[in-house]
Parts: structure tokens; sequence; C-alpha cells
């Protein structure tokens, strides 16, 4: 079968992280984590901390804002009808995303295949739809499923593969504090799960260490 791979080198750039205030919601958030500030001992009158609150409201405005958008506004009108008809594959996706259980922070890279069934993506809408489910709380296990449901919903195609490879902070900087510690997840739809060729070939490409060759 052949094989597009392509390797994705940024995350997500539509979203501006700057010092604007008034969001909606932002006041009340601030007033939460300056309470958190004096629960945990601290002043949050001193120099160092005065503008931590509006930070800390305007990152996690940027760090979930994946629950106002969807798979299908982030592909837009990016499908386009084509007879191809073998894997097509974006490797090396970054992916950041926070643990929903200790809201602290996993970090990796998603590797993301599909085979068309008369319609492709432009490739810059996988690793889009990578940041959509990502930029909430989650657990890799459900993300690894929400990507493959997502590029499934926008492309309808023969089949869909995805793995995850992430680094958990929660088990790194807490708890077991375990530094190599790496968790691996897949997700497989159509062909990938039926065709044993298909599947083994996806995650041979998936779990490569060999970089691309130009």
């Amino acid at each position: 079968m052949a094989i597009g791979l392509y390797k994705a080198d940024s995350l997500d750039d539509g979203f501006e992280d700057t010092d604007a205030e008034g969001a909606p919601g932002s006041s009340e958030f601030e007033g939460l984590i300056r309470r958190e500030l004096q629960l945990l001992g601290e002043d949050p009158a001193r120099e160092g901390l005065v503008r931590t609150p509006a930070r800390v409201a305007r990152a996690m405005k940027f760090l979930t804002q994946g629950y106002s958008s969807s798979a299908a506004e982030v592909v837009g009108n990016g499908v386009f009808e084509e007879e191809h008809d073998n894997m097509i594959m974006v490797r090396d996706i970054e992916l950041y995303s926070m643990c929903e259980h200790h809201m602290l922070p996993f970090f990796g890279k998603a590797h993301v295949a599909y085979i068309p069934n008369g319609k492709i993506v432009g490739l810059s809408k996988i690793p889009r739809i990578v940041d959509v489910f990502a930029r909430r709380l989650q657990v890799q296990e459900r993300l690894t499923e929400e990507i493959a449901e997502g590029l499934c919903s926008v492309l309808h195609p023969s089949g869909v593969g995805v793995v995850i490879e992430a680094y958990h902070l929660c088990m790194m900087m807490r708890g077991v504090q375990k530094q190599n510690s790496k968790t691996i997840t897949s997700a497989l739809r159509g062909v990938f799960r039926e065709d044993p060729k298909t599947r083994d070939e996806f995650l041979r490409l998936a779990h490569s260490t060999q970089p691309a060759q130009f």
C-alpha cells in the first residue's frame, strides 16, 4: 500500500494570548485563584502575585479553548473530493493537554492516519482536530478516541488510526514520581481494525524511530 507520510512541527496558531482582560467570567475566575493563593498560605497582594489571578484566568481560557470548538468547525471547507485510496499519515503532532484528575499537564505526540473514501482533508486540519480535543480537561484514553471519532465524523473515511505517546506530570512531579514513564494509547476504526496488514503497517509507521528521508 502506498502511503503519504507527513510530519507536523507546530501546534495551533489560531489563539492569541494577550493581556486583554474583561472576558466573561474572568472576574469570578480571578477571585477563585486569589482565594486559592490565600488557602496555600500566600499573600495575593504581594508584588509577584498581584496579577497572577488574571494571568491564570487567561492561561486557563487558552488551555481549554477546545470546549468552544469542534472538529467540523476547524475543518470548515477543507475537505476535497479525491480518488486516493491509500494511507495518509501525519506524524509527530505535538499536543498539550491537562489531566482532568489533577489538572496537571500531559504532553507528547499524536500520529494520525486515515484511508480516504472519495474525500481527503487538508493536512493542516488534522493537527487542528487534535488540538480541539487536547485543549480540554482530558484523560489520554478518551482523547485518543475523540480524535479518531472527530476525523471520522467530518471525512467518513474507510478507516482511521490514532496513536498518542505522552508524558504525564501527575506521574512525574507527584505520586509515583516516575520521570521516564511514557503512556501509549491507540484508537482504530474501519479497515485499521478489520485488516491486520493495514493495522500492522500503521502501527509500524506510528512507532518508527526513523526520521523521514528527503
